[in-house]
């Protein structure tokens, strides 16, 4: 059930009043939720509610275990949570991709074995409800969180759906205390939310989808050398920009018609100064999580330059190998840990100069996009190789029409840049924001793609 199709807008207009007759009865709010949840995600594959209802379960007897039972007991009611988690990463998205990778290291040295492929198909946003139960347990086990004490509302903790599929990562002290209170409501807050909405659709519809042509003919090979390549690259920089934070602003515009306030997922990440800096601003509850959970447990910066440059390599690789079981995805991992390494030494003299190490790192940041999108070695070989400022007879046309979809963006973090204020728009007059909320909704009536497309996080 994707954000932009007609059967989620009825789904969210069956739900809204039910859900506002229930308002002052918590405990019959939450299990509407949690049903409407369950429903949600069992529309792409009802088999997979068991895996969901699994990672719910073992993590809420888990945290229980850790929180109440015996001291020696402590430690394996972790393993237990990590294992269920991380074992259901690893069958279901990385299995094939570490067989075949193993088969064709053999093959290297001479020996033909047969793979053992398991080809099943990956549970839409695995990636980001295992790990949001798996920080629990863990805050659990370091004393950052007390343990739910009913499973039904740990159940809408794990399954919440506007962020289940892809996000943000909630912790459970920010999520679990949202849905152990009385929600209150008000116009301004209805207010916010469906602006949030309507943004996040117009960034994913109509910039994000009609960029995605442009992307596809570039990484499939199929333009000039030169120009259109590049002009391809920063299509795509801004497609998974527009299609990623598009996903994120209209899931917590419905947390927030619904009386949730879910974390905020992207800061403007391209004006990011430094590579540090971008990991700030983009996906901040991933870049956050691998923090909080990886490289501080690694042990951060204890123990000198060389076991944190080791930390931050390992921390990163793992980070890229979480979005695809695929080694473009190991390889950016791996790109941007060098990159903060090698920035690390130059942190305070680059903030000192903006109006360089801004177009600097945004370079870098096409770069790493690159690696990101390339489906295979060969794109990416020949996406390198034929990247230029070559014209060719369709450049013009091309730079024109992607100027002109990202053009309500620049505008947008231009204003937001100067004020400093992400929510500008709500201090605008009244009348002006009826006049942008409309324009905007037209704008989606009459340039939205129709055809559904997937957000692209989905995958991971």
């Amino acid at each position: 059930m994707l954000f932009n199709s007609l059967t989620f807008g009825v789904f969210f207009a069956l739900l809204l009043p039910a859900y506002f007759a229930l308002r002052d009865r918590l405990r019959a709010q939450n299990a509407l939720l949690l049903v409407a949840s369950y429903l949600f995600y069992g529309w792409w594959d009802w088999r997979f509610l068991g895996l969901v209802a699994a990672s719910t379960g073992v993590d809420f007897l888990a945290a229980r275990a850790i929180a109440d039972g015996p001291a020696e007991r402590r430690k394996a009611w972790l393993f237990a949570s990590l294992a269920m988690n991380l074992g259901a990463l690893g069958v279901f998205k990385y299995f094939d991709f570490f067989s075949e990778s193993m088969v064709a290291l053999l093959e290297s040295i001479g020996l033909h074995p047969d793979p053992v492929l398991l080809e099943v198909t990956l549970p839409v946003g695995i990636s980001f409800y295992t790990f949001q139960t798996l920080s629990y347990t863990i805050d659990v086990y370091r004393g950052q969180a007390k343990p739910c004490r009913r499973i039904d509302d740990f159940a809408l903790f794990v399954s919440f759906f506007p962020q289940l599929v892809a996000g943000p990562i909630e912790r459970a002290p920010r999520l679990l205390g949202q849905i152990g209170a009385l929600r209150k409501f008000s116009p301004g807050q209805v207010e916010v939310g469906t602006w949030l909405i309507v943004w996040g659709l117009f960034k994913k519809m109509v910039i994000a989808d009609r960029l995605a042509p442009m992307v596809n003919e570039a990484f499939g090979m199929r333009v000039s050398p030169g120009l259109d390549v590049l002009l391809g690259a920063l299509a795509f920089t801004f497609q998974i920009y527009c299609d990623f934070s598009g996903y994120t602003d209209i899931a917590r515009g419905i947390a927030k018609v619904l009386g949730f306030d879910l974390s905020l997922n992207f800061r403007i990440p391209y004006l990011a100064l430094s590579p540090s800096d971008f990991w700030r601003r983009w996906h901040i509850s991933l870049s956050s999580w691998l923090r909080d959970y990886l490289y501080i447990s690694l042990g951060g910066n204890r123990g000198g330059k060389s076991k944190m440059y080791r930390n931050l390599l390992l921390t990163m690789l793992l980070g890229g190998l979480w979005h695809g079981a695929a080694w473009n995805f190991v390889l950016w991992g791996l790109y941007h840990g060098l990159l903060l390494i090698l920035y690390r030494p130059f942190e305070a003299r680059v903030r000192q100069m903006p109006w360089l190490a801004w177009p600097v790192m945004f370079v870098f940041t096409v770069i790493g996009w690159i690696i990101f999108r390339a489906p295979d070695m060969e794109s990416l070989t020949w996406m390198f190789a034929n990247l230029g400022v070559m014209p060719s007879a369709s450049s013009v046309r091309t730079a024109v029409k992607v100027l002109g979809l990202i053009s309500p963006l620049l505008i947008a973090w231009f204003f937001q840049g100067r004020s400093g204020d992400l929510t500008i728009v709500h201090r605008l007059p009244l009348w002006a924001r009826i006049l942008l909320y409309v324009g905007v909704a037209l704008l989606i009536a009459i340039y939205g793609m129709r055809n559904q497309t997937e957000f692209i996080y989905f995958q991971f």
